[in-house]
Formats: structure tokens, sequence, C-alpha cells
């Protein structure tokens, strides 16, 4: 069982203590947030160094159509991938939280995501006022139940305009807030930077983190083939603009991908552990191959650019954000490239 596994996992660590709730990091240490979903974690979680990460965020928890997140037996109702690992049940969650804050991190569980499930509730419907404080209460009994130190809200594209233009994204995350805040919890987001997937500037006050997805500028069916998913630029933009949003320097994180997409004769999507290890001889800065519109390629960011994102994050911002951290590669290469960008020292 996985739980058993991520005990395991934690027992060497036990003696590290974990951050102090409430408090969103550490002034003399850089953010570094790993998202990881929950298919990933049972094979690929023992290879990642998690006392590397400041915050862990599972990925992703929908509540039900009557907002509820736990069924009666202490299974979720609704996970992305509740059959294949973690999160399928409240013992999963607290083994999650057990290993994260043995190594020093906190955990978060991580709302939505860029696809719902079948399985999930109406979150249009469940955050209108008669169903909200059904959802809240869900939420502050699921972190009170597991001793998770946060909700991360990953809300995004079409869905997330749709609610805010009824009204109800922002008094969702005031009124989540006010409940976890009370608690000494965290209370984090993820946005993206295009008119129509922008968190509204109205919430951006009760957020402790706000993670930035600068990435998916192109992907399998958007965006201009010929492009790069995650340029420099896209990140130095999307900083920019999130400062100019009203975003604090210590709450504004960049994200960064661990993942890149291939298009012509290419498969869709790549971890970036797959683009080293079969086309390492090809791997060019950031791209393998030639792009162009009609040309074979894979588009990703390479070991330099994420040092300077790395740099620039801890410049304009407060740290790194990682999608997804399991794609790294099993000696941890983007991660140590980060930790390097970022200034924190690296044992040899």
């Amino acid at each position: 069982m996985i739980a058993k596994l991520l005990k395991r996992l934690a027992a060497p660590l036990i003696l590290m203590p974990a951050l102090a709730g409430g408090v969103a990091h550490a002034a003399d240490r850089p953010v570094l947030v790993g998202y990881i979903q929950t298919s990933h974690i049972a094979e690929r979680l023992p290879r990642i160094d998690l006392a590397a990460y400041t915050h862990i965020n599972i990925a992703f928890a929908n509540p039900d159509a009557t907002g509820a997140l736990v069924a009666a037996d202490g299974k979720m109702t609704c996970m992305s991938s509740v059959q294949e690992g973690l999160a399928g049940s409240l013992e999963d969650i607290r083994a999650a939280v057990a290993a994260g804050h043995a190594a020093g991190a906190k955990v978060s569980i991580s709302l939505g995501g860029g696809w719902i499930p079948t399985c999930s509730g109406n979150w249009a419907t469940l955050l209108d006022e008669p169903m909200r404080d059904t959802v809240v209460r869900a939420l502050v009994d699921l972190v009170e139940r597991t001793g998770l130190d946060g909700v991360d809200v990953d809300i995004e594209g079409a869905l997330l305009t749709q609610i805010d233009e009824a009204g109800d994204y922002t008094p969702f995350i005031a009124a989540l807030s006010a409940e976890l805040k009370a608690r000494g919890k965290l209370l984090t987001c993820a946005t993206a930077s295009y008119e129509g997937g922008m968190i509204p500037v109205s919430s951006i006050p009760y957020f402790d983190l706000v993670n930035v997805m600068a990435y998916d500028a192109v992907g399998t069916w958007w965006g201009e083939p010929g492009d790069e998913h995650s340029p420099y630029s896209q990140a130095e933009a999307d900083m920019a603009l999130w400062r100019a949003r009203g975003v604090a320097k210590d709450r504004l994180v960049l994200g960064v991908p661990f993942y890149g997409y291939g298009f012509g004769a290419l498969k869709d999507g790549y971890d970036y552990r797959e683009i080293a290890a079969r086309f390492g001889d090809r791997m060019e800065g950031d791209v393998v191959g030639q792009r162009c519109a009609t040309c074979d390629y894979i588009t990703f960011n390479g070991v330099e650019t994420l040092r300077r994102k790395a740099r620039l994050a801890m410049e304009q911002g407060a740290g790194v954000m990682v999608w997804e951290i399991s794609q790294d590669t099993d000696e941890g290469l983007l991660l140590r490239t980060l930790r390097e960008g970022l200034g924190v020292a690296i044992a040899p």
C-alpha cells in the first residue's frame, strides 16, 4: 500500500523539524514548490529529494456533486488518478503529509486542475452561494483530519472565467482564507497569465503564494507550431505582469516545466527524463530537432534556461514552482539546476 511506502520514506527523516504552520515560507530560504500527480507517487516518490522542496502540492482533488471530498469509508470522492496511486484515502494523504513534514516541507492539497475529471461536481454550481459553505467546510475538514498545511486552488481557464464572472471566485477564496488562516494554514493558487485565465485581482490579497504557470504557450492543439512552449521571455513578461497586478515579491512564484511538447511525427508530450534518455545527443538548448511549423521537434526547458529562470525568480519574486517534480531525471538534474540558480547551497 502506498501509505506504508510513504511511512517508510518518512522514517529516516523523522527528527527533521517541519516548518511552522501558517508561515508561507522561511525568510532565509527561497521558495521551491513542487506539484506531484497522484498517479506518479507510488513509482517515483522514492526517487525525489523532498527535502529540497519547501512546499509539495498533491494534484488534484475535486469535490463530488454534493460538495463532499471524502466518502464515508475514508476514500476520496474524486481524485484525478485515484485508481493509480496516492490520495485514494485519508490514510494515504496522512502518509504523504508525514513524509513531507519529515523532510521539512509543507504539504497542501491542490484543487481542480487543467482537466476536471468526470467524477467531479460542477465547480460553478459548487461555488455559488448555496453550496459554497459546504465546500469550504469539506476542505477545512480534510485539512484538519490529515494534517495538511493548506489548500492550493488551481481552477483554470474557461471554468475560472465562468466562476469569476458569476461573482463567486473571490467570495469563495475569501471564505476559505478566513477558515484556513484561523487555523494557521496556507492558501495558495496557480494562475495563467492570459486574458480569461488569470485569477481576479480582488482575490490576490488572500493568497500566501501565487504560482504563475509560465509555460504552455504552445501545445498539442493550441498556439502556433514552431514556437517554444516556455521561453525565457514569457517568464520575464509573466513576472512583470503579476508584479504590476499587485502580487508582493515575497509571494510571487515563477512556474517552470519539467516536461516538453512534441510536434510533427513525434508524440504530443514528454517528461524531461524521457527527452534526456531518448534524445540526449540531439538536445540543443531548449529543443530537439528544428523548430518550424512543419518540423518534427520537441520544445522543453534545458538546464541553462532553467538556471536563468531561477535567477529571474529570485530577482522578481520569492522562488520557483515546478510542474511536475516526478518528471525530472533519476539523478535530479533539473532540481539541482534550479537550486543552483536560486543560490541554494548543494552538498557535493
